[in-house]
């Protein structure tokens, strides 16, 4: 019988250790869930950072300058609060083509160059550090594009950048995580119960979730509802003590530590 309970002993000590390391995965959390919002639009300013401010949670907004001109000092303020300022570009540039015919030829990334989105790019850091006075940035890939004329711009870029976010909707673990191409999830007309529901996931598989918002309330045609949007965030403020929310530049410096600890 003592040999049994011994056993036992060593068994729940494993598995409680076990489920400690998995808990602590992410800042001594079992999840990280980042907040982005992309485009710098007015709804943001109006809907989303009252709502953020309020319950004391800090997100990421991905600028395009082309955005944020006329809001300028609402956007600093943002800044001081805590909130991140990511870099979106200067004018947002898509693909065009079949399915994209709302983009404007001006800025369609068929007729870029690769230099000229280089240079668009470096810009808005210059344009944000006027904003918020730091040099550390992530990036948001603008319609999920990450190519000119088939190269892949960020590997001119992997300097000016801690991490750039992508569009594919999928969640990782710490060591999974590819910081030049994070996934998230897009949010267009999801529900609160669908959104808590990839939450409940990433717990449960001590993983990153990264939510991509654009119009809240209103903005933009990719939407979330003010109440879905606050039923949301109220259930993150409400379950912090498992979830480590966080802008995306302190997730992606604690994904680099951790990553190079392993090499």
């Amino acid at each position: 019988m003592k040999i049994i309970f011994f056993v036992n002993i060593l068994l729940l000590t494993c598995f409680t250790g076990i489920a400690q390391s998995a808990d602590s995965t992410w800042n001594h959390k079992k999840c990280a869930v980042v907040l982005t919002y992309d485009d710098a639009i007015a709804q943001h300013l109006d809907n989303a950072i009252p709502l953020l401010d309020s319950l004391q949670l800090k997100a990421t907004f991905y600028i395009t300058v082309n955005g944020a001109k006329d809001r300028i000092n609402d956007w600093k303020k943002a800044a001081a609060n805590g909130h991140e300022l990511g870099n979106h570009t200067l004018y947002h540039p898509c693909m065009g083509g079949k399915g994209r015919e709302w983009v404007n030829r001006n800025y369609d990334l068929n007729y870029y160059t690769v230099q000229r989105m280089v240079d668009e790019i470096k810009m808005t850091s210059i344009f944000l550090e006027a904003l918020d006075g730091k040099k550390e940035r992530t990036f948001a890939y603008t319609c999920g594009d990450m190519k000119v004329n088939d190269t892949a711009f960020m590997d001119l870029l992997k300097n000016d950048f801690v991490a750039a976010r992508g569009v594919y909707p999928q969640m990782d673990s710490v060591m999974q995580a590819n910081r030049y191409n994070i996934n998230c999830y897009g949010v267009n007309g999801h529900s609160a119960t669908e959104m808590k529901e990839w939450v409940k996931k990433a717990m449960d598989t001590h993983s990153l979730l990264v939510i991509l918002f654009h119009g809240v309330g209103g903005g933009n045609g990719l939407n979330v509802s003010l109440n879905d949007h606050r039923e949301l965030l109220n259930f993150l403020q409400q379950n912090q003590q498992q979830i480590w929310i966080a802008p995306m530049i302190d997730v992606a410096k604690f994904i680099k530590m951790k990553q190079e600890q392993k090499k």
